[in-house]
């Protein structure tokens, strides 16, 4: 057993002192928001909450769930994020198996085309435009159709492809599967860690994206959960005409409601569910990301 010279335990010492203060600057906004949206608005508006609430309530939560916009923008932000990363990781697996095969006619055009979108973009206008020809504004297609490929996405699930044996993939071949079925049975149970790393970067960025539902939605049945929470942060009166629907749902907890305390609960509403999902997918999200950079 080796012993640390002195150097080595100040250098482990100030390395541990400069990852605690980076702990805490990081979770101390969190926790304040926590501690904000749990106590009772009048009561906040007085100051002096920081570490516990001072006067504790869930009136905050249910005003944001009892207020039909919230929680229809909750319902479309669910849907969007469930539909659009299971679709997007079906659809861009599909592209990069076919870009793994070796016999593939055609290869070097496709890849050309398809790296050339990962550099260069037609800008907002003319995507806005191509939406409006597509007939996609003010539809809830605008969430998934135009998110189906991810090109990045496709060079990790490619790498990982290529990193499978060849001889699994000609072995059931010569028991008479297709592609497809190769694909299906073969291909996506062994390639489970890649997967989850994409379904996990795909489905936080449907659940925070805001600027899509911004452009091109006008109507609220529409209205994503961040993009109502962008409103409620930047229009004062917007907030205070949320509050005040909040409260009048609930009577009896009006006083205990205020814009800033439903903001903050509004906060952690919408992170809440990423944070509960993201400990289960990151042990497949470092193994995924690390297979598919290293093996490719």
């Amino acid at each position: 057993m080796s012993v640390k010279s002195t150097g080595e335990k100040w250098f482990s010492a100030m390395n541990t002192i400069i990852m605690i203060i980076i702990m805490i600057l990081m979770l101390a906004p969190f926790w304040f928001s926590i501690v904000g949206s749990l106590n009772e608005g009048l009561d906040y508006m007085r100051g002096g909450v920081y570490f516990w609430p001072r006067s504790f309530t869930l009136s905050n939560y249910r005003g944001v769930f009892s207020e039909p916009t919230i929680f229809n923008a909750y319902l479309v932000t669910a849907q969007r994020t469930l539909l659009g990363t299971v679709t997007h990781v079906l659809f861009t697996s599909l592209v990069a198996y076919a870009m793994s095969r070796p016999n593939l006619k055609g290869k070097s055009i496709y890849m050309m085309f398809i790296m050339f979108t990962m550099f260069f973009g037609g800008g907002l206008i003319p995507t806005y435009l191509l939406y409006q020809d597509l007939r996609l504004l003010d539809n809830f297609l605008v969430y998934i159709i135009p998110g189906l490929f991810g090109v990045w996405d496709m060079i990790i699930l490619l790498s990982f492809f290529r990193s499978i044996p060849e001889a699994l993939i000609e072995s059931a071949k010569m028991d008479g599967a297709g592609e497809f079925r190769i694909f299906w049975r073969f291909i996506l149970p062994l390639s489970m860690p890649a997967l989850a790393a994409i379904a996990l970067f795909t489905g936080v960025g449907h659940w925070n994206s805001y600027f899509d539902s911004l452009m091109f939605t006008s109507s609220e049945s529409l209205q994503t959960v961040q993009l109502f929470l962008m409103r409620l942060m930047t229009d004062a009166s917007y907030a205070q005409g949320v509050s005040a629907q909040a409260a009048s749902q609930l009577p009896q907890a009006a006083k205990k409601v205020s814009p800033e305390t439903l903001k903050l609960a509004m906060m952690i509403a919408t992170t809440a569910p990423i944070l509960v999902i993201y400990p289960f997918l990151q042990k497949y999200f470092v193994k995924g990301v690390m297979i598919g950079s290293i093996k490719g």
